[in-house]
């Protein structure tokens, strides 16, 4: 588990822009139970969540339309509701960082660490903005 310290700023960079922390595995039902559209990033201490998975989530919310919910859970700190997440991300292997987007509790789109890994963080905004488009 990594320090609370540690983790803090790099928690705050999404809840600082309205994202809600999930820290047990009835906190994901709860938020995928609500009606409509819910983004789940699974946050991470590696490079390319700092680099380009959050400020891609981030960035993907100055769209008109965009998710009704937006929640995390970190990995490697929150491994209860982690794990709950990525059991409802199948048939998708766990990765981490990694994005979800559920509608009415039903997986619709997916970006794997492969998908974010060394892409910069418009292009990942750009993918989460067509999901938008599609399904909010």
């Amino acid at each position: 588990m990594y320090p609370a310290e540690l983790v803090k700023p790099m928690r705050e960079d999404l809840t600082k822009v309205g994202f809600e922390e999930l820290h047990t595995p009835e906190a994901v039902d709860a938020a995928l139970a609500k009606e409509g559209t819910t983004l789940i990033v699974v946050n991470s201490v590696c490079g390319c969540a700092a680099a380009n998975a959050r400020p891609g989530a981030r960035m993907s919310l100055q769209n008109a339309k965009r998710p009704d919910h937006i929640v995390t859970v970190f990995a490697g700190v929150d491994f209860d509701a982690v794990t709950r997440a990525r059991e409802l991300m199948v048939p998708f292997p766990p990765s981490s960082p990694s994005m979800a987007l559920f509608k009415d509790g039903e997986l619709v789109h997916m970006l794997e660490r492969h998908h974010i890994e060394g892409r910069p963080a418009e292009l990942i905004a750009d993918n989460l903005i067509d999901a938008y488009n599609e399904y909010c």
